[in-house]
């Protein structure tokens, strides 16, 4: 594992501006809506669902190749922008640098919301105390909070260890800007090299905290899922700075994340500058449509077009 350097997390994936080209990418190999080959970049948060939309996909359409390559998020933005991919999975929109340097060449890429997703916050077994306030997540990720004897009094002191999947994730991204509010990292912030790698750090030291996609660790039905959720805690989070009760702290299920309760949450998009009506159009009509939302929806993350049915129980 690696220490972050602070250094591209200013990372707009604007350093890839001067290659962009009015090409298209792929096209040489003319494909359709349903057949063809077509390579795509996805955020590899989304390496589990993305999976099971294309073996769907593939599965009803015999003649259609969609590869996916599964990058962190700036190395995504980054193929979007040197032109080597039409077609891309990611948890946020394009920025307004990098609609500038598309509108240079008359391309105006075609985004489509798919689904509501989660950071999720995981914490050693051995750690019992999972329930944080946003002020308290906020001041872990701001440093202003170093150890777990700060939060608690009675907790067994130890110093936190921040570790996100990658220096260059959608994660580490979202962090910095929707709870550090654009301050940096602290210095004891660590790179894994994968999500898995992720989730065995913090399986093995008490003191680490993780920071991972929702999609990971929401599918009751995936083994993996399953086998993550076996070996740490998921952290409820309170917006309230004062709760008065366990029901003040929210976990990253699917309804919370619906209902928007959840304080950790993002949208996941495609973007795509197909100039014409070929395989990443056909694939994002099957993700936007009813047997992809479908599949979002067994995820545990909220499709986008799909309503979300919240049951509630009483005692």
């Amino acid at each position: 594992m690696k220490k972050i350097n602070l250094l591209p997390f200013l990372f707009s994936a604007s350093v890839a501006f001067a290659t962009v080209s009015c090409g298209q990418s792929g096209t040489k190999n003319i494909d359709t809506a349903t057949t063809g080959t077509i390579k795509i970049s996805v955020d590899e948060s989304y390496a589990p669902i993305i999976d099971a939309q294309i073996q769907t996909f593939q599965g009803i359409y015999k003649y259609a190749n969609v590869q996916a390559v599964y990058k962190p998020e700036v190395q995504v933005v980054h193929d979007l922008l040197n032109d080597t991919i039409r077609f891309a999975i990611m948890a946020r929109q394009l920025n307004d640098r990098e609609k500038a340097e598309f509108e240079k060449f008359k391309i105006t890429p075609r985004v489509n919301k798919i689904a509501v997703d989660g950071i999720a916050l995981i914490l050693n077994k051995e750690n019992t105390d999972t329930t944080l306030t946003l002020q308290q997540v906020r001041d872990i990720f701001t440093g202003k909070t170093t150890s777990w004897g700060q939060l608690d009094p009675s907790a067994k002191e130890g110093k936190i260890t921040i570790v996100f999947d990658n220096s260059n994730s959608s994660t580490a991204r979202f962090i910095i800007d929707s709870i550090n509010l654009k301050k940096p990292l602290p210095p004891n912030t660590y790179a894994s090299t994968s999500n898995s790698n992720l989730v065995d750090y913090v399986a093995q030291n008490r003191n680490a905290i993780g920071v991972i996609g929702v999609n990971w660790i929401s599918d009751r039905h995936d083994s993996t899922a399953i086998s993550f959720l076996n070996r740490v805690n998921v952290v409820g989070i309170s917006r309230k700075e004062n709760p008065t009760s366990e029901d003040d702290f929210i976990q990253p299920y699917q309804g919370y994340l619906a209902q928007g309760t959840y304080p950790l949450r993002r949208e996941v998009f495609i973007v795509s500058k197909e100039a014409r009506a070929g395989l990443g159009t056909g694939f994002a009509s099957f993700i936007t449509g009813d047997k992809g939302q479908r599949i979002i929806l067994k995820s545990g993350l909220v499709p986008a077009s799909m309503p979300v049915r919240i049951v509630g129980f009483r005692e």
